[in-house]
């Protein structure tokens, strides 16, 4: 081959790898879109912030301020309160109690986590616990007060004052009922932005929506309230709470991401993952109280409908339903919340498509 016809082939190959690799990055272009590249970008953020945030809850769960009444004779209960409210990283907030019939009432009410007795006639001292709201909890107060006894050459006599329910092994059937609840909410309201577009076309569509999911959550919340109750046996006594406690749970998650969508179309659901399940699942309050998680996750649990679900749930079952006013007034406000920012979202969509015709020339109506 002269030198001539060497060069030509060589350009030649050269030239046909370079096509070659454009057309693979045509097809690659053509298969993964600059929008698909994002929201794989989005899911990989949200995979990673999911491992970081229940790692980052329950990796190292210690006790902080767990609130424990003391009673015992006049000036011996100051002094131990004291005590206790010093004790090194903080783990207790220790008060002085008037009489034990008095902290017993704190105690199966859910206003204190424990109730530690003295008994200086006696060799051991007790501690009235609740593991009905939260084992951990109980087993962390337990520990902190056998080596405060262990100081002082004494024993401790432990009772469970208000234990879980025989079908309700370590308590966590209320984190797993309040889990069901919320995703069937953001799951409903996710499968009717897929099927007729994230954003409702006109406020009318909007109200068919949240009638849909309220319908929706009537029923999931019932159902759910029947497994747990009369189906397994887990929480029972509490159906007709429950049932409305899950409905308007299930409205809340539902409500809010039919706001996400509005605001941000198909987006709104990877937002509704982030609130819901990244960081509402591990402050709940489920394996570990807020009590024991690190200070990001029990700041942020009362103030999530997981975290204010899941202590509701424990409330009514297991307190008496004393102080669930708060928790049920943060699940309800989102709810509310979620329904006007969907409607109004859906306003000022209608309005925007009423004042551009299909040319694409915005009129502005007399």
């Amino acid at each position: 081959m002269s030198e001539p016809e060497e060069e030509r082939g060589q350009h030649g190959d050269v030239e046909g790898r370079s096509g070659g690799t454009g057309r693979l990055l045509a097809e690659v272009r053509d298969a993964v879109s600059i929008r698909t590249f994002l929201l794989i970008i989005g899911v990989l953020l949200l995979q990673l912030g999911f491992i970081l945030s229940y790692v980052g809850a329950f990796h190292d769960p210690s006790p902080h301020r767990l609130p424990v009444r003391v009673v015992g004779p006049q000036g011996a209960a100051e002094r131990m309160a004291d005590r206790l409210d010093d004790l090194p990283d903080r783990p207790l907030r220790a008060g002085a109690a008037r009489s034990e019939s008095a902290a017993r009432t704190e105690l199966t009410e859910g206003r204190t986590a424990a109730v530690f007795v003295l008994r200086p006639a006696e060799q051991r001292d007790r501690l009235l616990v609740a593991t009905a709201g939260g084992s951990a909890k109980a087993g962390a107060i337990e520990e902190a007060l056998r080596q405060v006894q262990a100081s002082r050459q004494r024993g401790l006599a432990v009772e469970d004052v208000v234990p879980v329910q025989e079908g309700d092994s370590r308590g966590l059937t209320g984190f797993y009922l309040v889990v069901g609840w919320t995703v069937g909410g953001y799951l409903v309201a996710s499968l009717l932005g897929v099927s007729r577009g994230a954003r409702p076309a006109n406020p009318g569509r909007a109200v068919i929506r949240l009638v849909s999911v309220l319908v929706y959550a009537i029923v999931s919340g019932v159902g759910g309230a029947a497994v747990v109750g009369p189906l397994l046996g887990a929480l029972t006594g509490h159906l007709l709470e429950l049932w409305w406690l899950g409905a308007l749970l299930v409205l809340a998650a539902a409500t809010v991401t039919m706001a996400f969508q509005v605001l941000f179309g198909v987006l709104g659901i990877g937002l509704t993952v982030l609130l819901f399940v990244v960081l509402g699942n591990p402050s709940a309050g489920g394996a570990y109280a807020p009590e024991l998680l690190p200070g990001f996750w029990r700041a942020i649990s009362a103030a999530l409908p997981n975290g204010a679900g899941t202590e509701a749930v424990r409330n009514i079952v297991y307190f008496g339903a004393h102080g669930i006013t708060v928790d049920v007034l943060v699940i309800a406000a989102y709810a509310l919340g979620g329904a006007v920012v969907a409607l109004i979202g859906a306003v000022v969509r209608g309005r925007r498509a009423s004042e551009t015709p299909v040319g694409g020339d915005a009129v502005r109506p007399s």
